[in-house]
């Protein structure tokens, strides 16, 4: 049985939600947090930790480790959001978002890998998007980092085949969380020519999240996952037409496809 439990970005969101849902079930469960001190009120330990940065990586899984003396399922769910038009969003901005969504839990990986390996037994789970399906107008970027670590999952499931370490992704689609607050908005600017059409997206992604599903749906997903023997490739979690997208960006032509997103942000 999984029991020891380390979930990135365990402060708020599906994060916390995930780690709140997993001690009820009698888990043992980290999470992490750049700011710890910020959440006093958090119903488990949370440790000091950024995924840009491999030293605190390392002091953390080594923390739990020598606390616990094994470390079974990891859960990378530290994420950043961004908006904008590809054309107008900093270089600096993309590759810290790389960093972050990509980067990062590559980093998590690494250093949790040789401890797994030498147990002969874990689960990583890494939080993925449905918009890392499809490449999403003004969220183009995001889109990109998120399909790039559903795409490295599928590698290292192959990799790690012979050593009895599993590895999943979960794609959300909108939860109701605080991500559009954290998220990195390209400026509206008034001698831009996006500024209309970004700006309409801009409230529309965001009506999206305030009216997104509960993140007890992506805890609930996560426990079951963690109860299965093999777990898939990928799963989705969220509205039904969120998922469905997903179906029909296999079966329509791309230029179809491309009209219906057209369409829905009304572009």
């Amino acid at each position: 049985m999984f029991e020891v439990v380390l979930i990135t970005g365990g402060s708020s969101g599906i994060g916390k939600s995930i780690g709140e849902f997993l001690i009820q079930k009698g888990y043992i469960v980290y999470g992490t947090s750049r700011n710890p001190e910020n959440y006093k009120d958090s119903k488990f330990p949370l440790l000091a930790l950024d995924v840009k940065d491999h030293k605190s990586i390392e002091n953390t899984v080594k923390l739990i480790v020598e606390n616990e003396g094994h470390l079974d399922v990891v859960i990378n769910n530290a994420g950043a959001g961004i908006t904008g038009p590809v054309e107008e969003i900093p270089e600096f901005e993309i590759k810290a978002n790389f960093e972050t969504n990509f980067f990062g839990p590559i980093n998590v990986i690494k250093a949790v890998l040789p401890k797994m390996r030498q147990q002969k037994k874990g689960l990583i789970i890494n939080i993925t998007s449905i918009a890392g399906y499809m490449g999403l107008p003004y969220r183009g970027i995001y889109s990109a980092s998120k399909g790039a670590l559903e795409l490295i999952t599928e590698v290292f499931r192959m990799e790690l085949k012979d050593f009895n370490i599993k590895m999943t992704n979960i794609a959300p689609g909108d939860f109701a969380t605080n991500i559009a607050a954290g998220r990195y908005h390209a400026p509206l600017l008034e001698d831009s020519p996006y500024k209309k059409p970004y700006g309409n997206t801009l409230e529309l992604m965001n009506t999206h999240v305030e009216s997104g599903s509960n993140p007890l749906m992506m805890a609930q997903a996560v426990y079951k996952i963690i109860n299965t023997k093999n777990p898939k490739a990928h799963y989705k979690v969220g509205a039904f037409m969120q998922k469905f997208s997903i179906v029909l960006k296999r079966m329509l032509p791309d230029k179809v496809y491309e009209k219906l997103l057209l369409n829905h942000y009304k572009l």
